[in-house]
């Protein structure tokens, strides 16, 4: 019959018409960006040679600078790993995330809005590897739990992880060709690359080196055993007399003398570097991967640190204090579409870490949720020259309660709160021209010259402590820093 043999071809073209439909909608999807998050553990700007080192052997790094764009004023927001891991997956200051050692997980509310979360959503492959650095909560107060099934592939694991691969437990398979975690780390990302190479994916890396215990990958025990290194200018105690007596309190202080940077200052950075050096072999797999597998032209490859490390500068050693070398950190990304790929350019704009995850959000065309504190760095491809910050808050609530320290940071200028005070203390302030005076010689919060620019940033700090009052969690006892942290 006539309507029925209709109906059929009806039906074909429907079943037709949906098909093309999928088919147009993957295609225009798979279109989109794949995106590598490289992540470093204490690694310093200094230790690299497109970030002024000669010494510092880093070819696959330099390389990725010279395709991409370094970034010379970026800051981590808060300088230790747990706290500053969740300022990245967020895009959130400390006091609205509620994480750090000393005050609790990061809750699932917040993780919801990460962004693996939102690119898992969207259709993206989603794949981790290294040190997570956090749990994720139901409730302030309780223990949480690593997101394990958030991820489509999962190499990561709880704490500080090991240089051992084979005693973390999802890596285990690569423990026999690679031992020592950080070539693993690159094993794992060239084949997730090599396994989604088909569809959109966002790979994230986080190398638990150069990170104490000093334990360089034995294969690399000879890259510097000739090499001798200058210490920076600002090496040594007697060039930390300027700062405040709040920030000689914790084991950053005594640090520079039981890590041997008083003694042993040329062994102690070899090793350090050592261990940077098998990173960037690891940065040479997966970037051999992305090539290989056809992806290297839409492959956005990002890399930096969770802090920067002190080395001996101004006789303290770890990070944590809102000092240069503990919070300015690398950064250099690689996007391959952008027509300033390959001018080897350079921008010192103002930017923070808690601008990646609105950076990740809008190169994958996700909308950025109203709550992340930070901005995409898409518009400084654009124009290096354009700023997206005026200000940015650099925070330590960890450690002895003398420590605590909260800081703003502009383009050219650094203001620091110490309020901690007994009878041997008083409160202290310091202000630092970077701009000029990258290694913070000179205290200049007494000099009447720069009276105005102090004023500036005391207008600055306040407005950071108005906000922190008025945005930050009301659990872990954040509301109670805000008033810690109060000038007045």
């Amino acid at each position: 019959m006539l309507f029925p043999a209709i109906v059929r071809a009806c039906l074909v073209l429907v079943v037709v018409a949906i098909f093309s439909a999928f088919d147009f909608y993957f295609s225009v999807a798979d279109d989109r960006p794949n995106i590598v998050f490289l992540m470093a553990d204490d690694q310093c700007a200094n230790s690299m040679g497109c970030y002024g080192t000669p010494k510092a052997q880093t070819p696959n790094l330099d390389r990725l600078a010279s395709e991409g764009m370094i970034f010379d004023n970026h800051y981590v927001t808060t300088a230790i790993c747990m706290a500053s891991r969740a300022n990245v997956m967020t895009g959130m200051f400390e006091y609205k995330t509620g994480c750090n050692f000393m005050h609790g997980a990061l809750l699932q509310e917040h993780w919801r809005k990460s962004y693996p979360v939102l690119l898992k959503k969207a259709g993206y492959k989603i794949g981790f590897a290294g040190k997570f650095g956090f749990e994720v909560a139901k409730s302030p107060n309780q223990k949480g739990r690593l997101p394990v099934t958030d991820f489509d592939a999962w190499g990561g694991g709880p704490g500080q992880t090991s240089y051992q691969t084979r005693k973390n437990d999802a890596m285990t398979k690569y423990a026999s060709q690679y031992p020592h975690s950080t070539l693993a780390y690159g094993a794992f990302g060239a084949d997730f690359i090599a396994e989604n190479a088909d569809s959109p994916f966002c790979l994230s890396i986080s190398f638990k080196a150069p990170h104490r215990p000093v334990s360089p990958d034995p294969r690399f025990e000879k890259v510097y055993q000739d090499v001798t290194f200058a210490k920076p200018k600002n090496f040594g105690r007697a060039y930390g007399k300027h700062f405040s007596m709040q920030s000689r309190q914790g084991r950053q202080f005594e640090r520079f003398h039981s890590w041997e940077y008083s003694t042993n200052y040329n062994s102690v950075i070899a090793k350090y570097f050592q261990q940077i050096y098998a990173i960037d072999v690891a940065v040479g797999m997966i970037r051999k991967a992305i090539e290989e597998n056809g992806v290297a032209k839409k492959t956005i490859v990002i890399y930096t640190s969770d802090n920067g490390f002190l080395n001996g500068a101004h006789g303290y050693g770890s990070k944590v204090l809102p000092y240069e070398e503990s919070t300015r950190v690398p950064l250099i990304v690689l996007d391959p579409r952008s027509k300033t790929s390959g001018e080897r350019l350079r921008c010192d704009s103002l930017t923070g870490n808690v601008d990646f995850a609105p950076t990740i959000l809008s190169l994958a065309g996700l909308e950025i949720p109203q709550n992340i504190d930070g901005k995409s760095l898409l518009p400084l491809f654009e124009n290096p020259e354009t700023s997206i910050h005026h200000a940015l808050p650099l925070i330590n609530v960890w450690g002895p309660k003398e420590t605590f320290s909260l800081s703003v940071v502009t383009k050219e200028w650094k203001y620091i709160n110490w309020p901690f005070v007994n009878e041997k203390m008083k409160r202290s302030e310091e202000l630092y021209d970077t701009e000029r005076d990258p290694f913070e010689l000179s205290n200049l919060v007494n000099v009447q010259e720069v009276s105005e620019n102090l004023t500036s940033m005391q207008k600055l700090y306040d407005k950071t402590v108005e906000h922190w009052r008025a945005e930050s969690v009301s659990y872990h006892g954040y509301q109670e820093l805000a008033k810690f942290f109060k000038r007045q």
